[in-house]
C-alpha cells in the first residue's frame, strides 16, 4: 500500500506521467510546450546547481508560470547546507523539490554530485534530511540502479531515502557506468517498488505510448518519467497522459505538426534569450525534430551552423515542401 501524505504527490501519481529533468534541456520554454499538451502531468526543471544558485540567482533558470504547476525544481550538489539553502531559494516557485542523485556526466560525478552520491549513501541521507528541514513542500529524489553493475544498491538506497523523508522516487533503470547505453531494466524497478511504500516513477527508454504502458506493467511503478523520449515530440507526454486517463491512443504528430512545434520552440527561445543566444540554444533540438526524414543529416548540418533566422525558416519550409513532393 502506497503511503501518500501530500496532495501534490497524490496528483502526480494520479496522472501517472512526468517530464523528467534533463540538464540544459527542460528549460522554461520546453516545459511550456509540454504543459500545453499535457495539462496535468508533473513537469521538472533542468538540473540546477546548488553551488551556482547560492552565488547567482539566474532568473531564466528559475522562470515559471502559474500554468506550470505541478512542477518540481531539481537541485544538484553534495553539500547538505548548500542544498538546503538552494531548496529555500526555490521553494516559492516549486511544488516539489527534487534532488538529483542520478546524473552520470563526468564533470558532475567528479565533483561528488549526481550518481556519485550512490557511493556515499550516508551523505545522501544527510542531504535529504537537510533539505527536508529547510522546506515545507514535498521532497523527491531521482537516482539510478547503482554506480556500476557490481554495485547495484538501488533497493537499500531507496529504503534509506524513504526513511530520510523522501515522498517520491524516480528510478532510471540503468547504472551510472551504462550512462545512456544499453537497455533500461524495468524489472529492476519492480524490485524497488516491492521494497518501499512511497511512489516510484519508472524512467528509461520510454519513447511511445505503447512503451509507457509496457513499462508500467513490467515495473509495477506508480508512473513513468519521460526524458529524452519527449525531445522532438512535445505531444508524447500528453498522449501518454491521455492513454492512462481514457485508454485512448492518440496518433503521433505529423511532420507538419513537428515542424510547427519546432518553429514555436525556436521563436519562444529567441523571445526568452534574444535572437543570437536563442538560435544557438535550439541547435541541440534540431536532430530530434527532423529525425527519420530523408536527407536529415544534410538539413541538420545547415540548421546547427546557421546564424541567420531567415535561413533556418527557409530550411524548415523546404523540408515540408520536399516531403510533400514525395507523397
Amino acid at each position: 500500500m502506497l503511503r501518500i501524505k501530500n496532495s501534490i504527490i497524490s496528483k502526480a501519481v494520479k496522472t501517472k506521467v512526468s517530464l523528467a529533468p534533463l540538464a540544459g534541456i527542460t528549460d522554461f520554454v520546453l516545459r511550456e510546450l509540454i504543459r500545453e499538451n499535457a495539462p496535468d502531468a508533473l513537469i521538472t526543471t533542468e538540473m540546477i546547481s546548488s553551488e551556482a544558485l547560492n552565488q547567482v540567482n539566474d532568473p531564466v533558470i528559475i522562470k515559471r508560470t502559474s500554468e506550470q504547476s505541478p512542477i518540481a525544481y531539481q537541485i544538484s550538489g553534495h553539500k547538505p547546507e548548500l542544498m538546503a539553502k538552494a531548496a529555500q531559494i526555490l521553494e516559492p516557485y516549486a511544488d516539489i523539490i527534487d534532488i538529483n542523485m542520478g546524473c552520470p556526466v563526468n564533470k558532475v560525478v567528479k565533483g561528488g554530485d549526481g550518481s556519485a552520491l550512490m557511493k556515499t549513501p550516508d551523505l545522501a541521507v544527510a542531504i535529504v534530511k537537510s533539505v527536508k528541514a529547510a522546506v515545507k513542500c514535498p521532497v523527491s529524489v531521482k537516482f539510478r540502479l547503482g554506480y556500476t553493475v557490481d554495485s547495484m544498491n538501488f533497493v537499500e538506497y531507496g529504503q534509506k531515502m524513504q526513511e530520510a523523508g523522501v515522498e517520491l522516487i524516480t528510478l532510471h533503470a540503468r547504472t551510472r557506468a551504462q550512462m545512456y547505453g544499453g537497455s533500461a531494466d524495468w524489472n529492476k524497478i519492480r524490485e524497488l517498488v516491492n521494497n518501499v511504500d512511497i511512489p516510484v516513477f519508472a524512467n528509461g527508454d520510454i519513447t511511445s505510448v505503447e512503451k509507457a504502458a509496457e513499462c508500467l506493467e513490467i515495473s509495477g511503478a506508480a508512473g513513468v518519467a519521460i526524458g529524452r523520449g519527449a525531445l522532438g515530440d512535445i505531444t508524447l507526454i500528453g498522449r501518454i497522459e491521455e492513454y492512462f486517463k481514457t485508454g485512448k491512443i492518440l496518433p503521433p504528430p505529423s511532420l507538419e505538426e513537428k515542424i510547427e512545434a519546432l518553429k514555436k520552440h525556436l521563436y519562444s527561445e529567441i523571445e526568452l534569450r534574444g535572437e543570437n543566444v536563442g538560435m544557438k540554444f535550439v541547435r541541440k533540438f534540431y536532430p530530434y525534430y527532423i529525425s527519420g526524414i530523408k536527407n536529415a543529416a544534410k538539413y541538420r548540418s545547415i540548421l546547427v551552423t546557421s546564424e541567420n533566422l531567415k535561413e533556418i525558416e527557409d530550411v524548415l519550409n523546404y523540408i515540408l515542401k520536399e516531403e510533400h513532393s514525395m507523397v
